[in-house]
């Protein structure tokens, strides 16, 4: 038998990392198609996805952190991390795939972390940050997570992202209910904008909500800033890890299940759904190797989002929706930059105006996931996958959507077998 030769085992290597690894899209998109491609759109979805990862999660960010009896100094460098650094990646990986691929960090991560603080250390916590990264690092390597992925089926995925994305839909409603002087204007803005194609073509509809929305906050005198004390620059604060068994056993597993299937599970679905391929295995080596580096500063995990991909392929040629990923990604960056301003000034808004301008952002989204889910096959898998996760009960520090996604593809394993070999390959 032949020895194989060292160029060939070197050509043997090469054909499997780039199996594994997708190829970016070539040629890569100079200044010129990038100028042709952005748009008023693609801007206005951009700034929307930003302002959704600004307002209700960095109040989630800001509640953990008051609960942890984090520093300033040390909120203001997991804010910085979680803009500045996954902006950068979001232009990057945006530009390089040319699709809308947004990353931010886990929310339902960022919860755990919150009773954890009450009993471990920071330095322990940030120590299980950088552990994850290292494990989801090494899962993205493997290839695992895009042949797991690919095992799943869509409808009971699009069902765990309708039922992700159903509370925006109630808050929506909640917010007419609750402050109709804001959120009546937004709605009835949209509602016009959407019914004449050549005006809404001049101003997008959910942009007619913004400007209309946080013109009747500051008229209203609703618009409340903190003191003006604050400063108005993050300053990233290197954070050593401590390594702690207890910690790893409690948040590592977790953190890693929101970042794979809650988190990128939400994301990867969205985008199929609206006909791009995001490369499974980049995202998740970009989410494990970013982890790392967001954990330097004390933030938690890299993952890619799910409703702020979502707002960003909302509308527009899906050719061209990679400008709204890089708009959304240079405007974290900045944010990252002014986060204690910025933050404040988000913070300052009454919640309905964020909960209005999210609803009415993602209602095509939650329209196009119940479409997906319930079309023709695995209906009652995606069914029980979407009860599950609204259901929303965390067992073993696990969140709902994991729950539902793995109690609905076992009940279609059991009782809706022949679908499974009628699925597209």
């Amino acid at each position: 038998m032949r020895p194989q030769r060292a160029d060939e085992n070197a050509g043997t290597g090469a054909a499997v990392r780039e199996h594994l690894i997708e190829r970016p899209v070539r040629p890569l998109p100079g200044p010129r198609r990038l100028l042709r491609d952005a748009g008023g759109v693609y801007a206005a979805n951009g700034l929307i996805g930003l302002i959704f990862a600004a307002t209700g999660p960095v109040a989630v960010i800001l509640a953990v952190g008051a609960q942890g009896g984090l520093s300033r100094e040390e909120l203001a460098s997991w804010i910085f991390g979680a803009f500045f650094l996954n902006g950068f990646l979001t232009v990057a990986a945006c530009w390089l795939y040319r699709q809308p691929l947004a990353f931010f960090w886990t929310i339902p991560g960022t919860v755990l972390v919150g009773p954890a603080l009450t009993h471990l250390s920071w330095p322990q916590v940030v120590g299980a940050f950088f552990a994850t990264g290292l494990l989801v690092l090494l899962l993205g390597l493997s290839g695992w997570v895009r042949r797991a992925m690919a095992v799943v089926p869509m409808p009971i995925v699009m069902a765990m992202v309708a039922g992700i994305f159903l509370r925006f839909g109630t808050d929506l409603v909640r917010s007419l209910r609750d402050d109709v002087g804001i959120a009546a204007p937004m709605v009835l803005t949209f509602l016009l904008l959407s019914a004449l194609p050549g005006l809404g073509r001049r101003i997008p509809p959910i942009i007619g909500a913004l400007i209309v929305g946080a013109g009747t906050v500051v008229l209203s005198g609703r618009f409340s800033p903190a003191g003006a004390g604050a400063e108005w620059f993050a300053a990233p604060v290197l954070q050593a890890p401590e390594w702690s068994l207890q910690a790893m056993l409690e948040l590592v597993l977790p953190l890693a299940i929101t970042v794979l299937v809650v988190q990128n599970g939400q994301g990867i679905g969205v985008l199929r759904s609206v006909g791009h391929a995001p490369p499974i295995n980049v995202v998740t080596v970009a989410c494990g190797a970013w982890s790392l580096l967001t954990a330097a500063v004390g933030a938690v995990s890299t993952c890619l989002t799910g409703p702020t991909n979502a707002l960003l392929s909302a509308s527009g040629e899906r050719s061209r929706q990679y400008t709204a990923g890089i708009a959304c990604g240079l405007l974290a960056m900045l944010f990252g930059l002014f986060a204690p301003l910025f933050t404040s000034a988000m913070l300052a808004t009454p919640p309905a105006f964020i909960a209005t301008l999210g609803g009415l952002a993602l209602l095509r989204v939650l329209q196009a996931s119940f479409v997906a889910a319930f079309g023709a096959r695995f209906t009652l898998g995606a069914l029980v996958t979407f009860v599950v996760t609204v259901a929303d009960v965390t067992v073993l520090n696990v969140g709902a959507a994991f729950w539902g996604l793995l109690v609905g593809l076992a009940v279609s394993a059991l009782l809706e077998r022949p679908d499974f070999s009628s699925a597209p390959r």
